[in-house]
């Protein structure tokens, strides 16, 4: 079920808010999780102990505080819930893109903008659910966008998701059972035991190494260099990528 979750300091916008979902669901026969926060600190402490949302209207002229620097915040513990900004002025617009905003939407928000923006939301959610994976680490539960996954390796009975950003997520399970997940996704290949990669941050590959974005190297055991180097060409080809003579 989808989540939503609204964020004002006027309690009569979100009662508004409110109104519109309620008919949004009626008028689609669809159900959704609701959270309505008065204060953006009340909204963190959920975020913190590891509650997640699809989508987040978010007030951006806050008592003490915008919502742009909330967001930042967010960010830091989800990547991919779609916020989207209500506002009376046009003054943060640009700064929302630097938090990878879904929408910055002037208030009054009415009915036919709200629609448009949840079915633009919901559409991007079921997307990205396709492509993503539920992951369990220590700050709670999060999902995680697989194309935002660099690789994966296991240390011991801990799986290090190594992310575009830098970021390195830990969590449970195993590789064996992580391969059969994301078996589907042509993307992934596993070259070591330990390792599960996305081609798509493949640098290079030599005779005992595949050197990735971020400069990790993985090691190649003796006699898969061609199975891999093979894989690989084929899923560039594939994906119409450049290759030079």
């Amino acid at each position: 079920m989808i989540r939503v979750a609204f964020c004002d300091d006027d309690v009569s916008v979100l009662c508004e808010l409110k109104v519109l979902l309620d008919r949004y669901c009626a008028e689609n026969n669809q159900e959704f999780a609701y959270a309505a926060f008065y204060s953006s600190l009340e909204l963190l402490a959920e975020i913190e102990k590891g509650v997640r949302y699809d989508i987040l209207f978010l007030d951006v002229i806050l008592p003490n505080e915008n919502g742009i620097n909330i967001a930042k915040e967010i960010r830091e513990y989800d990547n991919v819930v779609k916020i989207i900004f209500l506002t009376s002025s046009p003054e943060f617009a640009v700064q929302s893109y630097t938090v990878d905003a879904h929408f910055y939407q002037m208030k009054p928000i009415c009915k036919e903008n709200f629609f448009r923006l949840m079915d633009s939301a919901i559409s991007e959610c079921r997307k990205e659910r396709q492509d993503s994976l539920i992951l369990r680490c220590k700050s709670g539960i999060t999902r995680i966008a697989l194309n935002r996954l660099e690789y994966c390796e296991v240390l011991g009975r801990t799986l290090m998701f190594h992310m575009e950003d830098g970021k390195v997520l830990e969590g449970t399970g195993s590789m064996d059972e992580l391969h059969g997940q994301l078996s589907q996704h042509e993307n992934f290949i596993r070259p070591h035991r330990s390792f599960l990669i996305n081609m798509e941050y493949i640098q290079k590959i030599s005779g005992k190494t595949i050197t990735m974005d971020n400069l990790a190297e993985i090691p190649i055991p003796h006699g898969k260099f061609s199975e891999i180097k093979n894989l690989f060409l084929e899923y560039a080809f594939d994906r119409k990528q450049v290759f030079l003579p």
